[in-house]
């Protein structure tokens, strides 16, 4: 059976995953008269980008020759799903901004709201449907009706099914509640790499460093998870880490866009 503790987390974390991109859109939006258009933007580049062309490059990469290579050691998986994120997300920014976003004023505000539009979408997508998704089999599971599922799943994949759910099992609602704090920390990173690529964008010239630098910023954190996690690193020392860095990115993006944005 998996604990009453865990289902009632997921609950809480699909509704805030929901919840909470929409609540933010409205406060920029209402409090801040920020543009919807530029949050929208930021949530069809994070789908274009990462859902879509990045996973067909994982597809043709992961599955080719080198996939068992790159997956086989922890830095170079590392190394390469980092570099891959901050490749996508990053130039979808920059492309964006430079030419989706130019009615915008040449202030901090911008970067912000595509920044909230990005890390929204990625909340609501990967993290609220995801959990709706783990909500459903959790609740087949303690209804004894995971041999609907076994049934309608392809064989290669019955097996991935069976451990799934055995693990669902063993998850307690603690660590559910970290993955709901690792989505402040992710929408938190947006708004500071968004910012960063804003300025590069937008003031161009000797602010184009700041393009290439949101890159390996965004591949830092997202490796370093990586070789955290695969290293025995607890959870919460993960996050810990994981948050740390994207305040301090968030930070430093406030302090450059106060000499950009003057």
């Amino acid at each position: 059976m998996v604990p009453v503790s865990s289902i009632i987390m997921m609950v809480v974390n699909a509704l805030l995953g929901i919840a909470i991109p929409v609540f933010l859109c409205w406060w920029a939006v209402k409090k801040h008269h920020a543009n919807l258009s530029t949050i929208l933007i930021g949530a069809g580049v994070f789908v274009v980008f990462a859902l879509v062309l990045e996973s067909i490059v994982h597809q043709i990469v992961l599955k080719g020759p080198s996939g068992a290579v790159i997956q086989g050691k922890t830095l170079y998986y590392a190394l390469y799903g980092g570099l891959m994120a901050g490749l996508f997300e990053e130039t979808g920014r920059f492309l964006a901004m430079k030419f989706l976003l130019k009615k915008e004023p040449t202030e901090t505000k911008p970067g912000v709201s595509y920044g909230l539009g990005h890390g929204g979408a990625e909340m609501a997508i990967i993290f609220g449907l995801s959990m709706i998704s783990t909500l459903t089999m959790a609740i087949m599971v303690n209804l004894g009706q995971t041999d609907i599922l076994l049934s309608s799943a392809p064989a290669e994949a019955q097996d991935q099914l069976t451990a799934t759910f055995e693990q669902l099992k063993t998850t307690g609602a603690g660590t559910y509640l970290l993955g709901l704090w690792e989505r402040f920390s992710a929408i938190t990173l947006h708004v500071g790499l968004s910012i960063l690529v804003w300025a590069a964008a937008r003031k161009g010239g000797t602010w184009l460093w700041l393009f290439p630098a949101a890159i390996l910023l965004h591949a830092l954190v997202d490796g370093l998870a990586v070789i955290l996690s695969k290293t025995g690193a607890g959870m919460v020392t993960v996050e810990l880490i994981i948050m740390s860095l994207a305040i301090a990115i968030a930070a430093l993006a406030w302090l450059i866009a106060r000499r950009a944005f003057k």
